[in-house]
């Protein structure tokens, strides 16, 4: 049984994504604007498709088929299926603020909700699964993203500069972090928009003339009220705007979320991967459902210092690999030049896509050539090298550790 297979996977076209990145990496006719995330895994909702000697066959039933020896034993007895989802995305306009909950608390969570016998496609459904969704991202633009709470005193500062906000800094001094954002989500309709509509007065005409850095608060609240299609209601979101840290990664760089940490994808192109699971707990920049009362459950209501990661260049000088505390998953960087030899063994299954370049990859007598945008999964035990026909070549790799 071969352990190399060519996969393909699966376009989303959520309504925040780009237009032009993804169909050029994977050389498609762009006809379903907007093209937001490019899945690569075994999620029921879109799993990919690997091409095998028994013809084409969806990869969550592939495994499902050969599970053992596909994912390996331990990580089949720990996980019962892939761990991971992989993706590329392309971000155009602003996610949703999101918290994701613990693995105990998902547990929890997914359980109470049906038992209260809410469908899983219900609107107002918190728990879609019973598992965590910490999450890492590697930048492969210019990416800019909300991640945590601002240090008190920078978010005091945040407050001061801002005048139309500046009544929240007794609440953030005498009462913390908790009564600050609890105050601000749930603020009735009329409450917020009387707080905020002068702040957006006040931002909006600078936004259109082009007046606002990326890193001011304002660039994005303006960004945010520009964008919506309701402009009557504003949106709670816009007070996290000020409250986090708006981060800007590089190309390369990496931000790790892990459970309770607020955030929200900005703009940008990245690479993320993730455990398998579709547990979101939203906090506003959305029109989908907002259950303020669990998302203060699970917010980590603390200051946040953002941890820009470079990843750790291996031996070889070929992997950068970017360590997480999650089990579920782990990912990787690859850039070969035409005369370089990239040897690795799959202890457990792995998935390769290639960003830039052509790859050769040869497992045994077998040999899947990857060009931009094409991807190939690899079973456990599995010895494989890959070359680069191209000059230069640029792959990501993701696989559980």
């Amino acid at each position: 049984m071969s352990k190399l297979y060519p996969l393909k996977g699966k376009v989303q076209h959520y309504a925040w994504g780009g237009e032009a990145y993804i169909p050029n990496l994977l050389n498609i006719r762009a006809e379903n604007p907007p093209y937001a995330e490019y899945w690569l895994g075994a999620h029921v909702n879109a799993p990919s498709v690997l091409k095998s000697e028994n013809g084409e066959q969806n990869l969550d039933n592939f495994i499902e088929t050969n599970i053992d020896s596909t994912l390996g034993q331990s990580i089949a007895a720990r996980f019962g299926r892939l761990p991971f989802l992989f993706k590329v995305l392309d971000v155009k306009d602003m996610l949703s603020i999101q918290v994701h909950p613990t693995k105990v608390e998902a547990e929890k969570g997914f359980a109470r909700e049906n038992e209260m016998g809410i469908p899983l496609n219900a609107p107002n459904r918190n728990y879609k699964d019973d598992n965590h969704k910490p999450e890492i991202m590697v930048a492969l633009s210019e990416f800019w993203l909300l991640h945590g709470f601002l240090p008190k005193a920078e978010l005091k500062a945040v407050l001061t500069e801002t005048p139309e906000l500046s009544h929240l800094i007794e609440i953030l001094e005498t009462k913390g972090y908790f009564e600050l954002y609890k105050t601000a989500m749930e603020q009735s309709d009329e409450e917020r928009n009387q707080v905020l509509q002068p702040l957006v007065d006040r931002i909006l005409p600078l936004y259109k003339a082009g007046q606002l850095d990326k890193a001011n608060p304002d660039y994005w609240a303006a960004k945010a009220v520009d964008s919506a299609e309701d402009r009557s209601v504003l949106d709670r979101g816009i007070y996290s705007i000020y409250f986090f840290n708006i981060v800007r990664a590089e190309p390369g760089q990496a931000v790790f979320q892990d459970a309770g940490i607020p955030h929200a994808y900005l703009e940008g192109q990245n690479m993320e991967l993730m455990a398998n699971s579709d547990n979101v707990l939203r906090g506003g920049l959305t029109p989908k459902h907002v259950d303020v009362a669990e998302l203060l459950k699970h917010v980590i209501f603390e200051e946040t210092h953002p941890n820009i990661m470079h990843g750790e260049l291996q031996s070889d000088g070929l992997e950068r690999i970017y360590k997480s505390p999650a089990p579920d998953f782990e990912l990787s960087k690859i850039d070969l030049k035409s005369s370089d030899r990239y040897l690795s063994r799959a202890s457990t299954a792995q998935i390769l896509i290639v960003l830039k370049g052509e790859a050769e990859v040869t497992e045994g007598q077998k040999k899947v050539v990857l060009k931009k945008g094409e991807s190939a999964f690899i079973t456990s035990n599995c010895d494989y090298e890959v070359i680069s026909p191209a000059p230069t070549t640029t792959m990501y790799k993701a696989t559980a550790p």
